[in-house]
């Protein structure tokens, strides 16, 4: 068998958990305390995500590029999830000003390369210790176009904010041709029926470009932890 390849048996680790493993255990605990090690020096964190299956004629590529580029030159640290595409943009433009560019690696059983940007880089088993560390240090979210990774991330964030397990914080959509449908079906449908007010949806932010999502993080003046109780 390829070592690269995990076995099926061996992929699905939540499902490997038992009440009795504690080497498991103390795995979780120390992803946890190497994270928290790490990642409580650098400045204010801002998270972006994006598909890893844009390559580098995409148009999105060379806007999250810039969004790593001028956000390092304000003041924060970029984090990504260290893979390709979208990811290695923003580590790229954050590693070319000189700023922190941290990538949050998940292991997978199809792995996916480490971008040669990542001067900063943890890695990690388990996806909801690394979703710890992108909510813990992360003062916003920016969420360029991308698939169900993309989506679970920008899901994920709102549902702490809604339900007070962090204070609430920005979510930056770039791309409004991308965005705007799936906008227009929360607002018409989703809103619309009750399931979510519309005061819940002034968490998200539309943007185009790295001016604006740079203003839209500033107007919100995100300066303290993030804090999950």
């Amino acid at each position: 068998m390829d070592k690269k390849q995990a076995s099926p048996s061996e992929q699905f680790v939540l499902n490997q958990l038992h009440v009795d493993d504690t080497n498991r255990v103390y795995r979780i605990m120390t992803e946890f305390a190497e994270g928290f090690e790490v990642l409580s020096r650098i400045p204010p964190g801002v998270a972006i995500f994006g598909s890893s299956r844009a390559t580098r004629h995409d148009p999105y590529y060379s806007v999250a590029e810039g969004i790593g580029h001028l956000l390092v030159e304000n003041g924060f640290a970029i984090l990504t999830g260290a893979g390709p595409g979208i990811m290695e943009a923003a580590n790229k433009g954050a590693r070319e000003a000189g700023g922190p560019s941290i990538g949050l690696n998940i292991q997978l059983p199809l792995e996916q390369p480490t971008n040669p940007h990542v001067t900063t880089l943890l890695n990690f088993r388990y996806f909801f210790v690394r979703k710890v560390m992108f909510v813990r240090y992360s003062v916003a979210f920016v969420i360029l176009p991308g698939g169900f990774g993309t989506l679970d991330e920008l899901f994920e964030s709102v549902t702490l904010i809604q339900t007070n397990k962090i204070r609430p914080f920005p979510v930056v959509l770039v791309g409004r041709e991308y965005w705007q449908g799936l906008l227009d079906w929360l607002h018409g449908t989703v809103v619309k029926r009750g399931k979510v007010t519309s005061e819940e949806m002034a968490v998200f932010t539309l943007a185009e470009t790295p001016e604006e999502v740079l203003t839209a993080i500033q107007q919100a003046a995100p300066d303290h932890p993030r804090v999950i109780p």
